[in-house]
């Protein structure tokens, strides 16, 4: 029904307005986004370090310089080239398919052989609280999270009527099947204990079961996580870019390379803020953060799709779901944001509701009423950076 880029961002702007729709571009670009980024490139870091530290944790330093390098060469990748983006899309997801295939198929084996001594009480012990199940969907989602990257880019994909359903009908199925028994050969092997205590799990299952062969695992994750951060950086880009070119963000971010056809400026800017993310370096912290923000949008998105079957009854809608379905989703996001806050209070919460918040500033002084002041200091900063990175507004870029 709504054929523009940027996720989350156009339905927002068409159910409720420009305020909760710049809401969602200020916090996506300075939180959502930038900490999955983040959050990714660690993972990747810490694989590809752990054999390099067999038996102990890798120093810190190390690999958040090595998480910074990645983010810096997905960042210029796509800066560059959009068919270079996309061909490392393809490589590194058949490269992650291999690896889960590995896994699977070494797991369903040990466990047909009848090691099924680690799912015996595999609850026992648990804390059961209703923040303790909130914080475990925030984990557990947080794997699946892409479910709406494709909607991202809804103006670049072919026949998205066709394409857009078929890619989420078939990918997501795909994904939690893979995910399910990914985890299912993990604890064949490996107890929760040893899982908790491992720094990388993948890598300690190849060292026990795939060896002398256990090398395939971190290199084959390591493709699997720069594929998904990659994916990651070439979506969210296109979020910044509309935004830019809706004038919710600075102009100079909507404005496109003219040798590359790359929303360069925008793909930079996002690739600079992951980077500042990657100093704290606590993914669950950073995947708590991210989650609590993220559906909270969520979760707004999702309802404003049970709004406008009311506000714009007329609108051709191409795709057709059952109303039961977005009012479902709309409680489990009310029940992810509000559960952790009232099981178990904590100021990190605020922080992140009153940086939301605090976007209203920005939003009234360089969109709303566009102060004077305001655009004297933005306008030399912008024709800097069009002269600088060669790059011009959309409506001038070549066909």
């Amino acid at each position: 029904m709504i054929t523009k880029s940027g996720g989350e961002y156009p339905y927002l702007m068409e159910a409720f307005g420009p305020i909760p729709a710049y809401l969602f571009s200020w916090t996506s670009l300075f939180v959502i986004k930038p900490t999955s980024f983040a959050i990714i490139c660690l993972s990747f870091s810490e694989y590809v370090c752990a054999p390099f530290y067999s038996g102990c944790n890798p120093p810190p330093v190390v690999v958040k310089c090595l998480a910074a390098a990645a983010i810096l060469l997905i960042t210029t990748v796509n800066s560059l080239s959009v068919r270079l983006g996309s061909y490392v899309q393809n490589v590194f997801t058949g490269a992650k398919l291999v690896i889960v295939a590995i896994i699977i198929i070494s797991g369903l084996v040990l466990l047909a052989q009848g090691n099924t001594r680690n799912f015996e009480n595999s609850f026992e012990g648990t804390k059961l609280s209703v923040g303790a199940i909130s914080l475990a969907f925030y984990n557990g989602l947080w794997a699946y999270d892409g479910w709406n990257q494709l909607n991202y880019i809804t103006e670049e994909l072919r026949n998205p009527f066709r394409n857009l359903p078929l890619a989420i009908i078939i990918g997501i199925p795909l994904v939690t099947g893979c995910y399910i028994l990914m985890n299912v050969s993990y604890f064949t092997v490996m107890t929760p204990t040893e899982l908790l205590q491992s720094q990388a799990v993948a890598v300690t299952f190849g060292d026990r079961v795939l060896y002398p062969a256990s090398w395939v695992v971190p290199l084959f994750v390591a493709f699997s996580t720069i594929g998904a951060a990659n994916g990651t950086c070439f979506t969210a880009g296109r979020l910044v870019y509309v935004a830019g070119r809706e004038g919710h963000m600075l102009k100079v971010l909507s404005y496109i390379s003219v040798r590359r056809l790359t929303p360069a400026p925008a793909i930079i800017f996002y690739g600079i803020i992951a980077t500042i993310y990657i100093i704290p370096g606590d993914i669950n912290s950073l995947v708590n953060y991210f989650s609590f923000a993220a559906w909270l949008f969520y979760g707004l998105t999702i309802l404003g799709l049970v709004v406008m079957r009311f506000t714009k009854k007329d609108l051709e809608r191409p795709i057709k779901v059952p109303i039961f379905i977005p009012i479902l989703v709309t409680l489990v996001s009310v029940f992810l944001v509000l559960a952790p806050i009232i099981s178990e209070p904590a100021w990190e919460y605020l922080y992140c509701v009153l940086f939301i918040l605090s976007g209203l500033i920005f939003y009234f002084l360089f969109v709303h009423y566009k102060f004077g002041w305001a655009q004297k200091i933005l306008k030399p900063v912008t024709m800097h950076l069009q002269m600088l990175m060669e790059v011009v507004p959309p409506e001038e870029a070549p066909e």
